[in-house]
């Protein structure tokens, strides 16, 4: 066992549920519905990382917006530190959304490109009365900038004058300025070469460390969610199939979609073959 399994539960999820209507006809009744997270079921440790992946279409994205409650649920509990969060009112859910942010797969349309990266960084830390003065936000802001990888005279320009690694990392530095415990990350290395992919990773990686963050980490590429993850929920069509530590679902897959999944990770050898996995239902 390793010091991370020790460690108490910080976000509980139990039972799930985010379900779109069919509207259909002049006055729009509901026919039917959309079961885009069903029965969900899954909890992060304090200090550790799951990896949620999946394909794209299977509900991943949904299940992280919807327990930072971006999105209402349908049905379902999610206790963040034994807080009852879909339960919580606005003075308390405001409390809440400090303790739990979001990096974005998209770090171009994630921030807004009228405002200034200080602004950008700054505003979350004004509007929760973190800072006291103008000067105290900017000191932050620079202290974030850099811990993140950058400059500090980067609070001075726009976002369209970085590169999409560059942004992300001013989308990160955001995420951290209230000083979260949990942060979901929404494919936030899918937008990005490769090699910019393994310096947000260890960037992610060495931030975990230094803070005691935890991750939900949301992917569809497993190579990815091998390298930073502690734990792996597998999720099909709105359900998770399988769940395990790292090197079980790596190494030792016990669902046919699982065994898909890793069928479709590139094979850095060139010489070796492996043999593509197709469900019977067509996908993958």
């Amino acid at each position: 066992m390793s010091t991370k399994d020790a460690q108490p539960i910080l976000l509980d999820v139990k039972g799930l549920k985010t379900w779109f209507p069919i509207r259909r006809g002049i006055l729009q009744r509901t026919v039917g519905h959309v079961k885009a997270v069903d029965d969900v079921s899954f909890f992060v440790r304090r200090g550790e990382t799951l990896g949620l992946v999946g394909e794209s279409g299977c509900g991943k994205t949904t299940v992280g917006r919807t327990l930072l409650r971006l999105i209402p649920n349908s049905g379902g509990e999610v206790r963040f530190d034994g807080k009852d969060v879909f339960g919580a009112n606005a003075v308390d859910m405001r409390r809440l959304r400090r303790e739990m942010q979001i990096i974005f797969q998209d770090p171009g349309g994630s921030l807004n490109p009228r405002m200034r990266v200080g602004s950008i960084i700054g505003e979350p830390l004004e509007v929760h009365g973190l800072t006291q003065s103008a000067d105290e936000t900017r000191a932050k802001v620079e202290e974030l900038l850099v811990k993140c990888g950058l400059w500090k005279q980067a609070a001075d320009r726009y976002p369209h004058e970085f590169s999409g690694g560059q942004r992300q990392r001013i989308g990160i530095a955001r995420a951290l300025s209230l000083n979260p415990r949990l942060i979901v990350c929404d494919e936030p290395t899918s937008a990005l070469d490769v090699s910019i992919q393994s310096q947000i990773l260890n960037l992610l990686g060495d931030l975990q460390d230094e803070m005691g963050l935890s991750y939900l980490f949301i992917s569809h590429d497993m190579a990815v969610i091998h390298h930073i993850c502690d734990r792996i929920a597998v999720m099909f069509n709105g359900k998770i199939v399988e769940e395990g530590s790292r090197d079980e679902i790596i190494n030792r897959p016990k669902h046919e979609y699982t065994r898909a999944l890793l069928s479709a990770v590139p094979e850095a050898d060139p010489r070796r073959k492996r043999t593509r996995i197709k469900l019977a239902n067509g996908r993958m």
